[in-house]
């Protein structure tokens, strides 16, 4: 899924509390995209910034432009490993599954922790 043969990236994972509401959310992540000059060339290729909206909390929405629980994050180690080092027990709403039993499924190999010191 995605393209692999493109350069290497790095990803992470945040968690946040908001009043605001998941579309709004959405809205708020695409403006620091355009502020950080994203250019959007290639589906699922390479881009200078991508911000995701992973989980709203346990809530499940399908719109036209969101879909939470993200669609293909239960398939991308890219995507579980940082998550799961901030939140570990997370079950997937939607199965009841923890993310970490997705995790253990997918190849791990090309996932590699970046970690700088002070």
């Amino acid at each position: 899924m995605g393209l692999t043969d493109q350069a290497d990236f790095l990803n992470l994972a945040l968690a946040l509390e908001t009043q605001l509401p998941a579309e709004s959310l959405l809205s708020a992540c695409q403006a620091i995209e355009k502020d950080l000059d994203r250019v959007r060339h290639e589906h699922w290729g390479p881009r200078t910034v991508d911000i995701d909206i992973l989980l709203y909390g346990q809530e499940i929405w399908e719109t036209e432009h969101l879909i939470v629980p993200h669609p293909f994050m239960t398939q991308r180690a890219f995507v579980l490993v940082p998550l799961l080092e901030i939140a570990k027990d997370l079950v997937e709403p939607q199965t009841g599954q923890t993310y970490e039993n997705y995790l253990s499924q997918l190849d791990t190999n090309d996932v590699h922790k970046f970690v700088t010191s002070d």
